[in-house]
C-alpha cells in the first residue's frame, strides 16, 4: 500500500468477500448494511446464490418483525453481487477472504486477487488460528495484507481481531481498524500469533474442563453448572464445545499447540479426540458430549441432597474470595459470629473447616494446616457471590463422613446449590480462571496485545462476563499465583506455570488492569 489511510474505507468503495458460506455471507452482509458494493464469490457453484437466498429470508424474517422496512430489506441484497471469478474483484478497495483454514489455500486465492485489484486494495484475510506473517510473505505487497477475524455470526457478534503481521503496514491495519468500527464492529488490535487473542487466552477454558474429566474430578453436567452458576459463564466449555463443533474446537486446539511448539498449557484433549474419531461432534451431529437426539434427556448436574441448616456458624479471620458468602448468610437469617485471627480465614461450622480454595487440595490442608476443628472442607471460587446459585465443593480423604452434609448446609441455608467434586487442586472455577489469567497475562508480556484488547475480546468473543486480567484483579494476583504455585506443586507439571506478569503484580501490588483502562459499565 503506498498512501497513508487512516480513516475508515468510504462506502462508495466496493468490499469484496471470497467464500459464501456461514462466515463470508455474513461478513458480505455486515459490508452492505454499511452501504458498500459488496462483490460475493465461492468456489463452489451454486454457493453464492443459495447465501443470497438465505439472506433473503432472514431478511424477509426481519421485515416481518417489524426490525427493518422492505425497502431496507431490499436494497441490502441488491448491494450484494453474485460473482463468477475472482476477476470480478477487481474493483474492491478491501477484500476479504473467508475460505477453508488451509494456509496454502489462502495464498493461492489472495495471490490470485492482489493480481486483479488496486495496487492500494487492501487483502483481508479472516483465518482465525494460520500466521498472517506466512500469508503475506508470500503476497506482492505484504504490508496492504492483513487479518480482519469476525467471529461467528458476523452479523451478531461484535468483535473484530484486526491482525497485523510482521510486513502489515501500520496505514493498512488502521483503516481495517477504522472500517471495523465504522461497520458498527468492536475492534482490536493483536499480532499474529498463535491463536491470536480470543483462541489463544480461550484454551483453558475448555482443556482445564476436560482434563478435570479425565481426572474423574466430575462430569461435564457438572462441571457446566458450576463454570455458569458461580462463574456467571453464559455457556459451560462442553456446551460451548458441542455448539461450536468437536472438530473445529479441536481442530484450533491443535493448530495453537503446534505453533507455539507443543506449550503445556495448550495441549488438546485424547477425550475430544476420541469423539471426533466416532463423529460425536456436537450439536451438528445430534452427539458430542450431550445427547441432541429427539427425546434424549438432559443430564442433571451432580447436587448434593438437602442437608440439616447449621446450628452455628464463625467466621475465623478475611475469608479472601469467600467473603461476599457471610452477607448472603445473614440476609437468609443465618448467625454467623466472628473471631478475629491471624493467618488463612475460613468458617467453622459444627465442628467442620469450611475454608476457600487456595489451590491445594483439602486432604493436603488437613496434614499441613493445624486448625481449630478438625475435617476440612474446601470451597471454590465465586464470582458474586449476590447472583451465584451454586458453589462447589470437596472434602479431605481423612474427614468424617457427617463433614460434608455440615458444610453442605451452610451453603444450602444461603440459598445456593451444592456440587460436590473430588478433592482437585484448585477444584473447578479456580483452577480455570486462574489459568486464563495466567495465560492473558503471558499474551500481554508476549506483546499479543495490550491489557484493554484482551480484556475486550474475551468479553465480546467469548462472552465471559469480565475479562480475565481484570477478573485477576479482582480476586488479587497473590491469591490467583499462590492457587497455581500450589495447582503446580501437585502435578510437578510447567502446564501450570504462572506468567510473569502475574506474578510481578501479586509482588507489587499494581493492577494488570489499571483502573482507567477498564471499561464503562452499563
Amino acid at each position: 500500500m503506498t498512501a497513508a489511510a487512516t480513516s475508515a474505507l468510504s462506502p462508495a468503495v466496493a468490499v469484496g468477500v471470497i467464500g459464501a458460506g456461514t462466515m463470508g455471507a455474513g461478513i458480505a452482509r455486515v459490508a452492505a448494511e454499511a452501504g458498500h458494493q459488496v462483490l460475493l464469490y465461492d468456489a463452489v457453484d451454486g454457493v453464492v446464490e443459495a447465501a443470497l437466498e438465505d439472506l433473503r429470508t432472514r431478511l424477509g424474517r426481519s421485515v416481518d418483525r417489524g426490525r427493518m422496512t422492505a425497502e431496507a430489506a431490499t436494497g441490502l441484497v441488491q448491494r450484494i453481487t453474485a460473482c463468477r471469478s475472482l476477476d470480478q474483484m477487481a474493483g474492491a478497495g478491501l477484500v476479504i477472504e473467508a475460505i477453508v483454514e488451509d494456509l496454502d489455500t489462502k495464498i493461492q486465492v489472495l495471490g490470485k486477487v492482489a493480481a486483479v485489484v488496486g495496487d492500494d486494495a487492501i487483502l483481508a484475510t479472516n483465518t482465525s488460528s494460520l500466521s498472517v506473517t506466512a500469508i503475506a510473505a508470500r503476497i506482492d505487497d505484504p504490508g496492504r495484507v492483513v487479518g480482519m477475524h469476525f467471529f461467528n455470526p458476523a452479523p451478531v457478534m461484535p468483535l473484530v481481531e484486526v491482525v497485523s503481521g510482521t510486513g502489515t503496514s501500520p496505514e493498512t491495519a488502521d483503516m481495517v481498524f477504522a472500517t471495523a468500527a465504522a461497520w458498527g464492529k468492536t475492534p482490536v488490535r493483536c499480532a499474529s500469533t498463535p491463536g491470536f487473542i480470543v483462541n489463544r487466552v480461550a484454551r483453558p477454558f475448555g482443556g482445564e474442563a476436560l482434563r478435570l474429566v479425565a481426572e474423574g474430578v466430575a462430569d461435564p453436567a457438572t462441571i457446566d453448572a458450576v463454570l455458569t452458576g458461580a462463574g456467571g459463564f453464559r455457556m459451560g466449555p462442553f456446551a460451548l464445545m458441542d455448539l461450536v463443533g468437536l472438530d473445529v474446537s479441536l481442530a484450533v486446539s491443535k493448530s495453537v499447540y503446534t505453533q507455539t511448539f507443543h506449550d503445556p498449557r495448550f495441549t488438546p484433549s485424547v477425550i475430544q479426540q476420541a469423539l471426533v474419531d466416532a463423529g460425536h461432534l456436537g450439536v451438528k451431529t445430534g452427539r458430542g458430549f450431550y445427547d441432541y437426539t429427539d427425546g434424549a434427556e438432559k443430564p442433571l448436574p451432580a447436587t448434593h441432597a438437602p442437608a440439616p441448616r447449621p446450628r452455628a456458624v464463625a467466621v475465623h479471620g478475611g475469608l479472601g474470595q469467600g467473603t461476599g458468602l457471610v452477607p448472603r448468610l445473614e440476609a437468609a437469617g443465618v448467625e454467623v459470629g466472628s473471631v478475629d485471627e491471624p493467618g488463612p480465614g475460613f468458617l467453622s461450622v459444627d465442628g467442620v473447616v469450611v475454608r476457600p480454595t487456595d489451590g491445594r487440595t483439602a486432604t493436603r490442608l488437613m496434614v499441613e494446616e493445624v486448625v481449630v476443628g478438625g475435617d476440612i472442607v474446601v470451597f471454590d471460587l465465586v464470582r458474586d457471590w449476590s447472583e451465584a446459585d451454586r458453589v462447589a465443593v470437596a472434602v479431605a480423604a481423612q474427614a468424617e463422613h457427617n463433614s460434608l452434609a455440615s458444610a453442605a448446609g451452610l451453603f444450602q441455608a444461603g440459598g445456593l446449590d451444592v456440587s460436590v467434586v473430588a478433592d482437585s487442586p484448585g477444584l473447578v472455577m479456580m483452577r480455570i480462571v486462574a489459568q486464563l489469567s495466567s495465560v492473558a497475562a503471558d499474551a500481554v508480556t508476549l506483546s499479543v496485545a495490550e491489557p484493554g484488547a484482551i480484556d475486550t475480546a474475551m468479553r465480546l468473543g467469548t462472552n465471559y462476563p469480565v475479562g480475565p486480567l481484570e477478573w485477576a484483579d479482582q480476586i488479587g494476583a497473590r491469591a490467583v499465583v499462590a492457587a497455581l504455585d500450589h495447582i503446580r506443586d501437585h502435578y510437578g507439571e510447567d502446564r501450570y506455570r504462572v506468567a510473569s506478569l502475574l506474578r510481578q503484580s501479586s509482588l507489587t501490588g499494581v493492577p494488570l488492569r489499571p483502573v482507567e483502562m477498564l471499561p464503562e459499565r452499563t
